[in-house]
């Protein structure tokens, strides 16, 4: 993730910090206390160089550019990544595998409260695509394509569950 952020240009720590925060933590599921130790070790092993920079009385900034290893090591783990295929997995799995401890009528609640939030969810994700599409930022809006269509599916799915409890 940090090459790939990288890879878009030089960022200093405080905007690579924020980037993760405001945009891939949404799908990617991570929150980053400190990113300052994993880019020394990116740097450590010469994927990544700090240079600084400082502007009029703001302090001393360290700013992070990949090496050409690192473009290198980048490529390899996206193209990597394109191929490994982990199974999706859902809070929802669990509760399946044990919901024939619960009476069919709450079972049949819960499930329809669940798709009430999916809906809502898709709703969300369709009203964020709209509003990015206009920012041409393609690759979020491809995230939340896939998104949308796994929370779709699952809508699906819970929807001919009911039908038979």
């Amino acid at each position: 993730m940090l090459l790939g952020l990288l890879k878009e240009g030089p960022k200093h720590g405080y905007q690579i910090k924020k980037e993760i925060k405001e945009i891939l933590s949404l799908f990617v599921g991570l929150d980053l206390k400190s990113i300052y130790y994993p880019l020394g070790v990116l740097e450590k092993k010469g994927l990544v160089k700090k240079s600084t920079t400082r502007s009029g009385r703001h302090p001393i900034r360290y700013v992070y550019e990949l090496t050409p290893k690192g473009q290198f090591r980048f490529q390899a783990l996206l193209n990597k990544s394109l191929l490994d295929f982990k199974r999706p997995q859902f809070s929802l799995d669990l509760s399946l595998y044990f919901l024939n401890y619960i009476k069919p009528e709450i079972s049949r609640r819960r499930l329809q409260a669940r798709m009430l939030i999916l809906k809502n969810l898709s709703k969300n994700l369709k009203d964020t695509m709209v509003s990015l599409k206009n920012k041409k930022s393609a690759s979020l809006i491809r995230i939340l394509e896939h998104n949308l269509q796994m929370v779709d599916s699952e809508y699906k799915f819970l929807t001919n569950l009911i039908k038979t409890l």
